[in-house]
């Protein structure tokens, strides 16, 4: 039965195989040329080698997973790392976040292939690994399956399920316990994830519970010096910050910005659109709206009411610029960004009530008081508050970063795990 279901999986992706290619090269292409570059590597023909493939799929994987991989970088064993993504967004990250890492030379980046079985053994074997850890649940079946097949290891890191998610797993149960079966460790964020997969067909010897990765941050010396200096060369007005924006989410954003201006008439907005695709669209808006902006890319700002943050790998230190923070993904239903960036800074966060993808987070940042809910309609009195108030902005900064000092110590944990695998 684990047999058929795989195959009846991969022949259906197989039937789709065309739609996704026009959708990836054409399509997003269009939007964004990096989805047209590299392309091969779709189909696992890559010249990247390593001991582990660490799979992050998008940006928000990659930022959270960056403590990980730096310590993974300084360990002992000296492991050598193909880091696969499924956007060039995403690529583009990693490249600019390891730099000016010396050790950045034990990095290869590239793209995740289809989920084929042709392509994941031939980018498997091409790249010689021991060990293949996947980020939360991005549960491939065939990618796990060949890895299995070429003698790899298999761990599942920061895995998070939902509810909902578990019924969407549950409905497709043949071919679920075939990927549970081809894991060999799965590291939650909670028991309660844990049950769930455990209730899916995971044998429960293959369980940890680490907590999440995601709490592991902190703000570098380089980091926070560039965000002190950002913040004194804008001035003493007001600063918020709506990071990780969705399309549907900058008009609202910009609506309440030009009202908090009505009593804080030098209030400075940051809006970080969270795709590259959409910068000058929000800059469209920007000069339709005949709103007066700079664009971070262009050089200084010169006391515009908005500042469009239109670079990459900056948004963790423009946090610390800000007194304020609002996350994106949150106002639409998008399922909301990781706040802990936010909180690392000790600043206040608020967020809209789509926090799906955030259920594991948000519950301790309300409870504590260092985040609030807001939607379109109290976002404007909320900002004037936390503005008249800088005291209430301080404690609620203080609050969100001890929620994150409190949860951390899941990287170390995850650290022991890499090893035992890959020694096994």
């Amino acid at each position: 039965m684990l047999l058929f279901a795989r195959f009846l999986y991969s022949l259906i992706l197989l039937i789709l195989m065309p739609l996704a290619c026009f959708y990836l090269y054409v399509l997003r292409g269009r939007k964004n040329p990096g989805y047209r570059q590299d392309f091969s590597e779709r189909f696992g023909f890559t010249d990247a080698s390593g001991d582990i493939i660490l799979h992050c799929a998008s940006v928000g994987e990659v930022l959270a997973t960056l403590p990980l991989i730096k310590a993974l970088l300084a360990d002992k064993n000296q492991y050598r790392l193909v880091l696969t993504t499924n956007t060039p967004t995403g690529r583009e990250q990693i490249k600019q976040l390891l730099a000016k890492d010396i050790a950045a030379t034990r990095v290869q980046v590239c793209y995740l292939p289809f989920d084929l079985p042709l392509s994941q053994r031939r980018f498997i074997r091409r790249t010689g690994a021991r060990l293949l850890a996947v980020i939360e649940t991005e549960l491939w079946p065939n990618m796990l399956h060949q890895a299995k097949q070429a003698g790899l290891n298999t761990l599942i890191i920061n895995a998070r399920l939902s509810a909902k998610s578990a019924k969407g797993y549950a409905r497709v149960a043949p071919l679920t316990r075939s990927i549970l079966s081809d894991i060999d460790r799965l590291a939650c964020h909670h028991q309660a994830d844990g049950e769930r997969f455990i209730n899916l067909g995971l044998d429960k010897n293959k369980l940890e519970t680490t907590g999440s990765i995601k709490f592991d941050i902190s703000v570098s010396e380089q980091q926070a010096e560039q965000a002190k200096q950002l913040k004194a060369s804008l001035g003493q007005a007001p600063i918020w910050i709506a990071g990780s924006t969705h399309p549907g989410e900058p008009e609202l954003l910009l609506a309440a910005h030009e009202q908090v201006r009505k009593s804080y008439p030098d209030a400075l907005l940051i809006i970080a659109p969270r795709h590259p695709e959409q910068f000058d669209k929000v800059a469209e808006q920007l000069t339709a709206q005949g709103i007066n902006f700079s664009r971070r890319s262009q050089g200084e700002h010169q006391g515009e009411a908005v500042l469009l943050a239109d670079t990459l790998g900056e948004l963790g230190m423009l946090y610390g610029a800000a007194d304020v923070a609002f996350i994106g993904g949150s106002l639409i239903e998008r399922g909301g960004h990781n706040p802990l960036e936010a909180c690392a800074h000790g600043i206040p966060v608020l967020s809209g009530q789509h926090t799906f993808n955030f259920d594991h987070v948000y519950p301790a940042l309300i409870d504590q008081g260092g985040a609030l809910w807001v939607n379109e309609h109290n976002l404007i009195e909320t900002l004037n508050n936390l503005f008249s108030e800088p005291q209430k902005c301080a404690e609620m900064g203080a609050s969100g970063l001890k929620v994150v000092q409190q949860n951390q110590g899941a990287i170390n944990k995850t650290l022991a795990l890499i090893e035992e695998q890959f020694n096994a």
